[in-house]
């Protein structure tokens, strides 16, 4: 008899569901999972408390621990919050890798060259990257290329979901990205 609470369905299931989290917390920055700026996010973008409720990206009481966020089971995954109480910042690169081939495009493998070694991990689509790291970002900037596609600067007041699926083989340490945010701005 199945059982409507189960999250898994069989021992198996759950010993897979997890090692996968555990691997995803291992792949994760500790200056990120150190921070009570965890959320739970729905399938269509909405931040979520871990019980489901509707999340704010500017209310400290609605964000968590990123260990009762990632046991929580509202929504579709994790959103890590901005705040500005430090200089934690995420470079959203919009349609720039090929989920496919994992090729990326020329003017996002720049971006990243310019990060250098910093957390970045594939964005909930498949084919965008969140590049972490520090700088002084209290303005969000949306950057609009020629091409149609966009790179997102943010530092406060937003929420970027997580999917802990690094790029390649980035180091899970938060770089200062304060050169290559004054180079995108510029």
């Amino acid at each position: 008899m199945a059982r409507s609470h189960a999250k898994t369905c069989s021992p198996a299931c759950r010993k897979a569901r997890s090692r996968a989290k555990a691997k995803a917390a291992r792949s994760l920055p500790l200056e990120l999972t150190t921070r009570d700026r965890w959320i739970r996010r729905a399938s269509d973008k909405r931040p979520l408390t871990t019980t489901g409720r509707a999340a704010s990206s500017t209310d400290a009481r609605t964000w968590s621990t990123y260990k009762n966020a990632a046991e929580s089971v509202a929504g579709v995954g994790l959103g890590f919050v901005l705040s500005d109480v430090d200089d934690i910042i995420c470079i959203d690169l919009d349609h720039c890798l090929n989920p496919l081939t994992g090729r990326l495009a020329p003017w996002a493998a720049a971006i990243l060259r310019d990060a250098g070694a910093t957390y970045v991990e594939v964005s909930p689509s498949g084919d965008g990257l969140h590049i972490w790291g520090r700088a002084d970002v209290r303005q969000g900037r949306r950057i609009r290329r020629p091409d149609g596609t966009a790179v997102e600067i943010y530092g406060t007041g937003r929420y970027i979901a997580m999917t802990g699926r690094r790029h390649g083989d980035c180091p899970s340490i938060l770089a200062d990205l304060s050169a290559v945010v004054s180079k995108l701005t510029a």
